[in-house]
């Protein structure tokens, strides 16, 4: 008579369950960084000023060693950065088919991002408008004139400049640009190469082409050693927020951070009701695909150091290779919805604070000029407070609130960079259709 089997101990399953989930984080690196994001946290507020365990000055040295994997991180993909961005776009504009295709492509593109980032400006309006977080701190947080704010308190917006600001996108010393890192003129030039190399033979650019695709195959693969970095650059870089900025600080100007988060969650709504109206993807197939993207955009508070992961993703989502390379860096520069949100709502609390009202013609006025400054901003983080001065004094608003808005301006930049990692996944993904590409070399590698 055959024994029959033991009854399996709830221990046994539980260390079964606990096996395969340890299992199933290491093999999927969103949930890796989900998981580093949540110790982060945590770290950050028993190390920080709430948790009172090290003094202020431990807290910052301590801060700086657990920042360190995510400052290597973010220096890995900055070393490759300028490479990959020019080799993406020029591989992408010579593949992606007729000067029919690439003209609608360009177009499309185009259009997008004016009407996404001016319904972003419109709603962080409307709700800085409906629900006024800064008429409540009137007076309570003014500070000394002599409380320093980024370069640029004293310049302000003057539309008659525009002429010369167009002109000055053009680079004149192209190697100059490469050496600063000015991605935008490296864009520009990449698209100015591109479109000229599809104007040439074949044959005639062949070579140039085939060194492009190794020199991205390389910044690739570079790339691929500095995403093992990723769980520890998210976990120190979040215990070090948490411990700069504490828990108080959010606590103080809630009413401010509360109306930009759903700002930025409302425009998130508008890119995934896009992707279900006119692409027929689902939000969870879409957080399946993209969500480890949008995780480490959240994470590093940069479009541009993960625009690589932003292209890996934009593929799953059935993005033809040609398209993804191209617009995927066009967004991380040019696509900046979540940032015009963030501005509009940030200069009308500002006004708010101050007791200034702006008319509905310096409404409309500040929403060009939010779109105008928007477009185009270097994808890294801190960039949008020196914009948000110069816009705030060209209309006469005071800088002596910016303190607050810089205060807790790191968690709302690592919020809307996800949002505008989001809209250059929704843009590729509009424009997955606009192009056939054509047949690939043999020399090139799909990357």
């Amino acid at each position: 008579m055959p024994i029959p089997p033991l009854p399996e101990l709830p221990s046994i399953r539980l260390g079964q369950q606990s096996a395969k989930m340890h299992s199933w984080i290491q093999t999927r690196l969103w949930a890796q960084v989900l998981v580093a994001l949540l110790l982060g946290i945590a770290a950050g507020l028993l190390l920080g000023p709430e948790g009172g365990l090290i003094s202020a000055e431990t807290a910052r040295w301590l801060g700086a060693w657990l920042a360190l994997p995510g400052q290597l991180f973010l220096g890995l993909i900055a070393m490759v950065l300028i490479p990959l961005v020019f080799a993406s776009i020029i591989g992408g504009l010579t593949g992606s088919g007729s000067s029919e295709a690439l003209q609608r492509i360009g177009l499309r593109f185009a259009g997008f991002v004016l009407a996404t980032t001016f319904a972003a400006a419109a709603i962080g309006i409307t709700l800085a408008g409906i629900l006024r977080p800064g008429a409540g701190l009137a007076g309570s947080f003014r500070v000394s004139t002599g409380t320093p704010v980024p370069n640029g308190e004293a310049t302000t917006f003057d539309l008659g400049k525009a002429p010369e600001l167009i002109s000055a996108i053009l680079p004149d010393n192209p190697t100059a640009s490469i050496v600063q890192g000015d991605l935008l003129a490296v864009v520009v030039l990449a698209l100015l190469v591109g479109i000229a190399a599809t104007q040439v033979t074949r044959d005639r650019i062949e070579p140039f082409l085939s060194v492009l695709d190794a020199l991205l195959s390389i910044c690739m693969t570079i790339v691929k050693w500095a995403m093992f970095l990723a769980p520890l650059a998210v976990f120190g870089m979040m215990a070090q927020l948490v411990m700069q900025i504490g828990l108080d600080t959010l606590l103080a100007v809630s009413a401010y951070v509360g109306t930009v988060l759903l700002g930025l969650l409302l425009l998130f709504l508008l890119y995934l009701s896009i992707l279900a109206i006119f692409c027929r993807i689902g939000p969870i197939t879409f957080f399946k695909k993209a969500g480890e993207t949008l995780l480490l955009a959240f994470s590093t508070s940069s479009s541009a150091a993960v625009m690589p992961s932003t292209v890996q993703s934009a593929k799953k989502l059935g993005v033809p290779r040609d398209i993804a390379n191209l617009v995927a860096p066009l967004g991380a520069t040019m696509n900046m919805a979540g940032t015009a949100l963030y501005q509009s709502v940030a200069i009308l609390f500002l006004a708010q604070m101050s007791g200034i009202e702006l008319s509905a013609g310096q409404i409309m006025v500040m929403t060009v000029t939010l779109v105008a400054s928007s477009i185009g901003a270097p994808g890294t983080p801190g960039v949008s407070i020196a914009i948000l001065v110069s816009v705030a004094a060209g209309f006469g608003i005071p800088a002596d609130g910016m303190v607050i808005v810089m205060g807790v301006d790191r968690i709302l930049d690592m919020s809307r960079t996800s949002v505008n990692v989001a809209g250059d996944l929704t843009a590729s993904t509009l424009l997955r259709k606009t192009a056939v590409p054509v047949v690939e070399r043999p020399t090139e590698q799909n990357v």
